[in-house]
């Protein structure tokens, strides 16, 4: 089957194509007024390696929103390829979505989920419009990873894995990056 162009726009037919990039699985955590504050997303990306940003962005209709937005800094959790009943868990709209969850405080007060593949630690740098988003870039200020430790990865709207290899020495960053 080949590539199908679309003339009109389909929603629907977007969000299927957006989903043949597979994709991290990360829970962002903060504290905002008191309150602990997490949601799964797998809209991350570095940014910026000097200065160290991330971004990731938030729909607008989300009610914790106004939070995010006063939160003084930000944990990116990267989730292991075991850790997809708390992708499920932060996935949800409800109010206890912490109930059972481990985790450490972070030096800027986002909580530091336990077992992750990688965590970075970030303060606010600027906020922007993103059409029905609001994207958060942030200043990486520490990280950690397990590198012994799969992440998990999301493509095609379910949850996949990556296929272990004998793996070679990285050729990261490749030329076509710079």
């Amino acid at each position: 089957m080949g590539l199908e162009l679309k003339t009109a726009f389909d929603r629907q037919a977007f969000r299927q194509a957006l989903g043949q990039f597979p994709t991290g699985v990360c829970v962002v955590t903060c504290t905002a007024e008191f309150e602990r504050l997490g949601m799964t997303m797998s809209s991350f990306n570095c940014l910026s390696l000097d200065p160290p940003l991330i971004l990731f962005s938030i729909d607008r209709k989300a009610v914790s929103l106004p939070l995010w937005e006063r939160a003084g800094g930000y944990a990116v959790n990267v989730l292991a390829e075991n850790q997809t009943e708390i992708s499920n868990q932060f996935a949800k709209s409800h109010s206890n979505k912490w109930e059972g969850t481990r985790f450490a405080h972070g030096q800027f007060g986002a909580p530091l989920l336990l077992g992750v593949a990688a965590v970075f630690e970030c303060i606010p740098w600027a906020k922007y419009d993103g059409g029905d988003h609001t994207l958060f870039i942030a200043e990486v200020k520490n990280f950690s990873s397990s590198v012994d430790r799969m992440p998990l990865v999301f493509s095609k709207g379910r949850y996949a894995a990556l296929q272990s290899t004998e793996f070679v020495a990285p050729l990261w960053p490749l030329d076509i990056h710079y």
